[in-house]
C-alpha cells in the first residue's frame, strides 16, 4: 500500500490511509461548524508552521499545548481516515488541516461561517521541498530524478494534483470575509505583522507580548526542537526517519540551490501559461 496511489475525480491520492469512501464522505457528508478554523494548503507550503501559529494563538502564546500534544492531534487532517475520525470526535471549536482542493472540500462549508486560512508558497520552493519530502514520506511515491519530478509536478501528476489548479481554485474565494490568504514569504518577512493580521481575522485579541510569544514559539528552531511538532514521533509505516527530518530548512528561495537554469526556465514557461490573466500577483512573481 505504501508509495501507491489511486485516482479520485481525476486526482492522485496515497493508498495508505486514504480512500475514495473517505474523500466522498468529507465532500458530501462532513458537517462544517461555524466555529471551525481550517488550515488549508497545497502540500509543502507551510502547513505545519501555520498549524503551530494557530495552536499558539488559541493558547494566547502559551507553548504548553504545542509542547504536550502532537500537532496532528491538535489539528487533525480531515482528508484521511485517521484524521477524519479525530475531527468527528473533536470538541468545538475545532482546528482542522487539509490539503484538499476547493472542489473536493466539504460542501457544507458554503452554509457555514467557518474560517479558512490558506497559505501559499513560491511553487519552485514547493517543488524542491516536495521532492525531498517524497523520499522520506512513505505515503508518497519515490520522486525519481529531479528532472522527471519537475515534469510530474508541472503536469499535476503528483498527490493532490496540480499546484496551479489548487491555488487558482482556492484563490477564487479571495474577498470572502471568511477566507484569509497569506504567503509563506509574508510569514518569513514579517512574522509579527502576519500574526497580528491572523489574530484580527480570527477575532482574537492578543497583547503585543502574547503575539511576540506566538512568533517565538512558532519559529523554525522552536518547532525543530519540539518533538510534538517535528514529526519525530511519526510511525515508521509513514516515514523513513533514516532518510532525513520532516523539518528540513524552512527558508525561502532554496530552489536556487537545486534547479538548473534550464529547469527554472521550463518552470517559468508553464507558470506564465497557467497563471497569466488571472489577475493575481504574488511575492515571488
Amino acid at each position: 500500500m505504501a508509495r501507491e496511489y489511486f485516482t479520485h475525480k481525476g486526482l492522485l491520492f496515497p493508498c495508505l490511509d486514504y480512500s475514495p469512501e473517505v474523500l466522498n464522505y468529507v465532500e458530501n457528508e462532513f458537517q462544517v461548524q461555524d466555529d471551525d478554523v481550517f488550515n488549508v494548503t497545497y502540500p509543502k507550503s507551510g502547513t505545519n508552521w501555520m498549524l503551530e501559529i494557530l495552536s499558539l494563538i488559541r493558547c494566547d502564546g502559551d507553548p504548553s499545548w504545542v509542547r504536550s500534544v502532537l500537532n496532528w492531534e491538535r489539528a487533525p487532517w480531515v482528508d484521511n481516515q485517521n484524521g477524519l475520525k479525530a475531527a468527528l470526535k473533536y470538541p468545538p471549536p475545532r482546528l482542522i488541516c487539509s490539503h484538499l482542493p476547493v472542489q473536493l472540500f466539504p460542501k457544507s462549508l458554503q452554509r457555514s461561517k467557518a474560517k479558512i486560512i490558506y497559505t501559499l508558497r513560491c511553487p519552485k520552493d514547493v517543488l524542491v521541498s516536495l521532492y525531498h519530502f517524497s523520499k522520506l514520506l512513505l505515503l508518497l511515491k519515490d520522486p525519481g530524478s529531479l528532472d522527471s519530478f519537475l515534469e510530474d509536478f508541472l503536469s499535476g501528476n503528483v498527490a493532490y494534483g496540480s499546484w496551479f489548479d489548487h491555488v487558482t481554485g482556492w484563490m477564487g474565494l479571495k474577498g470572502n470575509e471568511n477566507f484569509f490568504p497569506i504567503t509563506y514569504e509574508e510569514l518569513q518577512q514579517d512574522p509579527l505583522g502576519s500574526v497580528r493580521r491572523i489574530c484580527h481575522f480570527l477575532g482574537k485579541e492578543l497583547s503585543e507580548e502574547q503575539m511576540a510569544a506566538v512568533v517565538e514559539n512558532a519559529s523554525f528552531q522552536s518547532m525543530k526542537g519540539n518533538k510534538m511538532s517535528n514529526f519525530s514521533q511519526a510511525e515508521d509505516q509513514y516515514m523513513d526517519h533514516q532518510k532525513g527530518e520532516f523539518l528540513r530548512k524552512g527558508i525561502c528561495g532554496d530552489w536556487r540551490n537545486h534547479l538548473s537554469e534550464a529547469q527554472s526556465q521550463r518552470f517559468d514557461t508553464v507558470y506564465r501559461e497557467r497563471m497569466q490573466g488571472l489577475g493575481m500577483t504574488f511575492p515571488w512573481d
